[in-house]
């Protein structure tokens, strides 16, 4: 346990150090393409943020691409920050294409920004939309008129003799308990098909 946490604290101590190394080179090169005060501060704060935002949507698995664009464009700014710190650039005469490209950072860094944090994934109906297209489904009226069953006495032809027989049976029903005879109670001693129960009911 306690090397793990002396691994966990060996990882947190030396990303601290690379992030305030990096903060620092990107605020002085800030400061000598002529952001003065609060401004040169701004810049690396500006960056990192960027850099989340591409990670972020880099873990979260939907447009990638996006991620990807935003995440290499934060990077540039921050390795070409450290590069151009390490004695390849004079701070004390800065090159015009640095100082377009710093005050250009603004609007570059807004726009990625606004991008990744406000764009997200199709929304499930437009899915079920898409779904619904490539695999047509029937008219709710079509639908509804197929699974309405059609009447059982239509259907169901019920001979005369047994309908007779019917009559007869629902009577001794009636007249032994008081109430008319239930479709159950007729099919039970009929001893016939549902379907049949049902026909014979509706003549009765």
């Amino acid at each position: 346990m306690r090397a793990q946490l002396a691994r966990v604290d060996a990882v947190l101590v030396q990303a601290a150090i690379a992030a305030a190394l990096s903060f620092a080179h990107l605020h002085d090169v800030a400061s000598a393409a002529g952001q003065d005060g609060w401004k040169a501060w701004a810049y690396p704060v500006s960056v990192d943020l960027l850099l989340v935002a591409a990670w972020r949507r880099l873990r979260s698995g939907d447009t990638k691409a996006a991620g990807w664009c935003w995440f290499v464009i934060a990077l540039t700014a921050s390795l070409g920050a450290n590069v151009a710190t390490a004695g390849l650039l004079d701070l004390g005469q800065v090159p015009a294409w640095l100082r377009i490209l710093v005050a250009g950072w603004p609007a570059v860094a807004f726009l990625g920004g606004t991008l990744l944090a406000h764009s997200p994934p199709p929304a499930a109906d437009d899915a079920v939309d898409q779904e619904d297209a490539a695999d047509p489904t029937p008219e709710p009226s079509a639908t509804l008129s197929a699974l309405t069953p059609a009447p059982v006495s239509a259907v169901v032809s019920v001979p005369a003799a047994l309908v007779e027989h019917a009559r007869k049976v629902a009577a001794e029903h009636h007249t032994r308990t008081g109430t008319p005879i239930d479709t159950l109670t007729l099919r039970a001693r009929l001893g016939v098909p549902a379907p049949m129960a049902e026909a014979i009911a509706a003549h009765l």
